[in-house]
Formats: structure tokens, C-alpha cells, sequence
């Protein structure tokens, strides 16, 4: 999972008009950067979560053509979630959430992948 979801303050004013994973370093988007390294490291199917300028992260891995990957969005449009929350959200856990609950889309049908944070579009 990438979380590219943040609303990114302490890049201000860069972040005023386009998310933090957008953000260009050395020329290149932070989320192209991450998901490159990841690509080269073997992994080739990423979850990520939207919140701030969620439109402009689907129109740059759609122009990217999800850079070969298997891509699949966590809109948190709704509410920005912290780690552990957007973690739960996209494995499809709805709020109140009882401990060990058995429910979800992943959960239900078997697959629930370990939740483990791989990336973070802020570098941090």
C-alpha cells in the first residue's frame, strides 16, 4: 500500500494546488519515484489511498497507464484516515470496527493480505 492520501501542509504553497505524491523531485513525481523503485524491487501490484486532489493522482496513473501495474485506489474522499485507518479502510473494514472482525472484501473471501505499509508518497 502507498499512502498518497496526505494533505501535504509543510510542502505549502506547492501543495495549494496538487497533492504531495505529485509533487516533482528532481524532476520526477513522487509517487512515479516510489512506485518505480517498488517496480524494480518485484512488486507490480500496489494499492494507494486519495484524499487531497484525489482527481489529479487517477489522471496521472491513467496518463501513465498505471506504469504497467496492477493498480487499485482507496478513496478516502470521505475522511482522511491515519495509517492503521487507511490500511483498515482499503481492505474494505467500515467504522465502528470490532477487533479481529472477520469482514471486508479480502477478509470474506480468504485472500486479506498481511496489512504492511511498503511506500509512502512523502518520502517520510
Amino acid at each position: 500500500m502507498i499512502l498518497a492520501a496526505g494533505l501535504g501542509t509543510r510542502l505549502k504553497p506547492l501543495t495549494d494546488r496538487m497533492p504531495k505524491a505529485l509533487v516533482p523531485v528532481g524532476g520526477t513525481p513522487l509517487l512515479e519515484g516510489l512506485i518505480c523503485r517498488l517496480q524494480k524491487a518485484g512488486y507490480d501490484e500496489f494499492v494507494i489511498n486519495v484524499h487531497h486532489f484525489p482527481e489529479q493522482i487517477e489522471a496521472f496513473l491513467k496518463q501513465h497507464d498505471n506504469f504497467g501495474s496492477r493498480i487499485t485506489l482507496s478513496d478516502e474522499r470521505d475522511l482522511l484516515r491515519e495509517t492503521g485507518g487507511a490500511i483498515r479502510h482499503a481492505a474494505g473494514e467500515t467504522y465502528p470496527q470490532r477487533r479481529n472482525s472477520p469482514s471486508g472484501p479480502f477478509r470474506s473471501a480468504g485472500r486479506m493480505p498481511k496489512p504492511v505499509v511498503i511506500g509512502h508518497a512523502g518520502g517520510q
